[in-house]
């Protein structure tokens, strides 16, 4: 016997590789029992509250604010006050503030990233390796801008529009409060913001944030609350809304702000397609389809929730799919290994089950990897159907969730109907080893963002927005500021 087998023998190859818990620790987190509402840089005290809830086990975190249309009202006149002294404040003066700001959101990445996934379910990685990093880069990033806009817009003399009343989701709360603030101060305005109601803990803790910043007072306003909230803000007296959210509100929004001379942004839902051709590197595609719908539990307006597969690797594509979802991690949003985590509420998770139901109920396959869900909270197996006709609810409707319908294609010119079939137009993926096709499939698909051999890649240089029902106007960029400036009249490209 030689020496290798002998040490051999110590050593046995293990065959269980299950991970074991990883939990992140909660202490880093400071929780209030009550929340008021950020008005003119204090604290106001609202007549009603409610209570907000960790969705991996449906605890009470803590009791919010429910902002009245007085309280509204209160945000955006001190918003208007403020206005007054911050659009006439240079260009590099503002830049300071939102470098500070980004700054500080790095240096207490860790603490909003625990909150994040406390309060909104995600995994905890990926709010600590996804979220907090952007939302600290928009900072940076529109800090750059501040001081250069006439040379962004050349020949257009901008202006700041005046208060902006922004509504942001509960799928990203800090990343779209990133997304929307920054931009909008440095152009020299002023906001009022409303957090979603189920996920608004990180929003009033970035209250800290303004305050450890020096930021002054009535520059930027929180108001929690729900869709009443949201209603008041939107018939306040207000110069822009900016709305993420579902195309049923958008079209409400827009609705109601017909005829005022408001400034409207709008990033509603999306049904995306990611199209999968016979010469793309197939596990390497296999990755990014599973990232573009299981990435925070299907909870992304551009998640890519429709598989287009070329009918020649249909097989192949379907069994690695089903072999990969066997590894994903369901549980605990705060444990390190986690890949799927909670989903954001009990209303949410009662739509997933509706439009599954609808799926199998109208002919198609489901498949759910083997996976013990937690008893407490709110929890959904990831999910694909095969066998899916374009006519089906699961094929058409935003789900928002983690489900997948898989179709198949032909040819190209197949794929490219197929994907524009549907009343949205987000976001997009191809894969193909041809650089060629690329760019054919890219003019051809008619959504606002298109990945070539990648999926969910986010930059704040890089403008983001839809067609169609996905809204119109763009986040991220030079496209990011234009929305918050006047031109003298001119027209603006970017609502």
């Amino acid at each position: 016997m030689t020496d290798l087998q002998k040490r051999g023998d110590r050593s046995p190859v293990p065959t269980d590789w299950t991970y074991a818990p990883a939990p992140e620790s909660t202490d880093i987190v400071s929780l209030q029992d009550r929340y008021e509402l950020f008005i003119g840089g204090t604290w106001v005290e609202a007549k009603e509250h409610f209570t907000t809830l960790a969705p991996r086990d449906e605890s009470p975190l803590a009791e919010v604010a429910q902002a009245g249309p007085e309280d509204v009202a209160a945000a955006v006149a001190a918003a208007r006050d403020a206005y007054r002294s911050w659009s006439r404040l240079p260009g590099s003066e503002r830049a300071k503030y939102l470098f500070r700001i980004a700054r500080i959101l790095a240096e207490r990445s860790r603490e909003f990233a625990v909150l994040e996934s406390l309060n909104g379910g995600k995994p905890i990685k990926e709010s600590r390796d996804v979220d907090l990093p952007l939302a600290s880069a928009h900072f940076f990033y529109y800090a750059g801008w501040a001081d250069k806009l006439e040379y962004a817009f050349p020949n257009r003399k901008p202006k700041p529009v005046g208060v902006a009343g922004q509504i942001i989701p509960w799928n990203f709360p800090l990343l779209m409060l990133a997304w929307k603030i920054a931009p909008a101060l440095a152009a020299g305005n002023t906001v009022v913001l409303k957090p979603a109601e189920t996920t608004p803990l990180t929003a009033l803790l970035f209250a800290d944030v303004l305050r450890q910043a020096q930021l002054p007072a009535g520059v930027v306003n929180i108001v929690t609350g729900d869709g009443r909230t949201g209603a008041a803000l939107v018939d306040s007296e207000v110069d822009k809304i900016a709305f993420t959210g579902s195309t049923e509100v958008g079209k409400a929004i827009q609705r109601r702000v017909a005829g005022t001379g408001k400034k409207l942004t709008l990033e509603l839902g999306g049904k995306a397609a990611n199209i999968l051709f016979d010469d793309a590197a197939l596990d390497q595609a296999v990755e990014g389809i599973i990232n573009g719908i299981y990435f925070n539990q299907g909870h992304v307006c551009c998640a890519g929730s429709r598989l287009f597969v070329q009918e020649s690797i249909y097989e192949p594509a379907v069994e690695k799919l089903k072999k990969r979802m066997g590894t994903l991690r369901v549980g605990d949003p705060l444990d390190k290994n986690t890949d799927v985590g909670a989903i954001n509420s009990q209303m949410q998770l009662d739509r997933i089950n509706e439009l599954v139901a609808a799926g199998k109920e109208e002919g198609a396959e489901i498949y759910q990897p083997p996976c013990r869900l937690p008893e407490k909270g709110y929890w959904f197996a990831p999910t694909v159907f095969t066998n899916v006709a374009q006519s089906y609810r699961i094929a058409q409707e935003e789900i928002f969730g983690p489900v997948l319908s898989v179709l198949t294609f032909r040819t190209p010119e197949e794929a490219v109907e197929k994907a524009n079939n549907t009343p949205y137009g987000l976001s997009a993926g191809v894969w193909t080893e041809k650089g060629s096709r690329i760019l054919w499939m890219a003019q051809r698909l008619r959504a606002g963002v298109v990945w070539a051999n990648t999926f969910n890649r986010f930059d704040p240089t890089s403008p983001f927005g839809g067609y169609k029902e996905s809204g119109f106007g763009r986040e991220g960029g030079l496209h990011g500021l234009e929305p918050y400036l006047s031109f003298d009249g001119a027209e603006t490209f970017g609502g």
